[in-house]
């Protein structure tokens, strides 16, 4: 059973582990019934107060990661701490080596042509018996719906990967998880991007010391618009009231 949420700006965030976000996939696969999976950060919450639609779908996931340093200092702010942030930029590699262990089939979806298939390939190499279930690029679009639902309802994956960006990936899978009948769909993001090592991750101790949101800024500056929400999203926090409770 998953834990009570934390709700940051309207944003239902579970306080959970990798361990525990694991153990939540391995629940859904076993009850087998579509469930989605949601990664969370300050500029999710942000663009979750200007999109309802986007809010509508982080309130109605069945579990929402704690993906952004920001979320775990609002957290902290309302006296009811975030264990960890949990990264779909880790999480992956870690889904990947409990799926070869567990047999789960893995469908690869989004990422520019081709990187979904190296990303499934380093990963079957790193992690030997993990099943692919399929990959495939396609795009968010209407038009191409047709072709992916037929590929994934013939590859009948336990899990479905996608990696069209927030909120474009979280909408589909909203729209379409039903149809699909995937028991764990999750939005990635950029994850097969760093997999693939078309986008090279901040290096370690930067990762450690909470500052990935300045790295990505560095290397990809067409993000400045995007990281003005992270003072917002700060400002904003202060400004509802939340307090550092003892």
């Amino acid at each position: 059973m998953l834990p009570s949420s934390v709700t940051i700006l309207g944003v239902p965030v579970h306080p959970i582990t990798f361990d525990g976000f694991l153990d939540a996939v391995a629940i859904f696969i076993a009850e087998g019934e579509p469930r989605q999976i949601c990664t969370a950060n300050p500029e999710f919450v942000m663009t979750a107060q200007r999109q309802p639609e986007f809010m509508a779908v982080l309130q109605n996931a069945d579990l929402v990661l704690p993906d952004g340093v920001g979320l775990l200092w609002a957290a902290r702010r309302m006296g009811r701490p975030l264990p960890q942030r949990v990264t779909g930029s880790d999480g992956i590699y870690l889904l990947a080596e409990r799926a070869a262990r567990e047999g789960w089939r893995l469908f690869f979806l989004g990422a520019a042509p081709g990187v979904a298939e190296q990303t499934a390939r380093i990963l079957a190499d790193r992690y030997p018996g993990l099943l692919v279930a399929g990959t495939y690029a396609g795009s968010p679009r209407d038009a191409d719906y047709p072709e992916i639902a037929r590929r994934i309802i013939a590859a009948r994956p336990d899990i479905l990967l996608v990696a069209y960006g927030a909120p474009a990936q979280d909408l589909w899978i909203a729209r379409h998880r039903a149809d699909l009948r995937v028991p764990v769909s999750m939005g990635v993001g950029g994850a097969f991007d760093f997999v693939a090592g078309v986008q090279k991750r901040a290096p370690a101790w930067i990762i450690r010391l909470n500052l990935e949101w300045f790295w990505r800024l560095l290397t990809q500056p067409w993000r400045w618009r995007r990281q003005l929400d992270l003072p917002r999203f700060a400002w904003r926090v202060v400004r509802s009231g939340i307090r550092i409770q003892d």
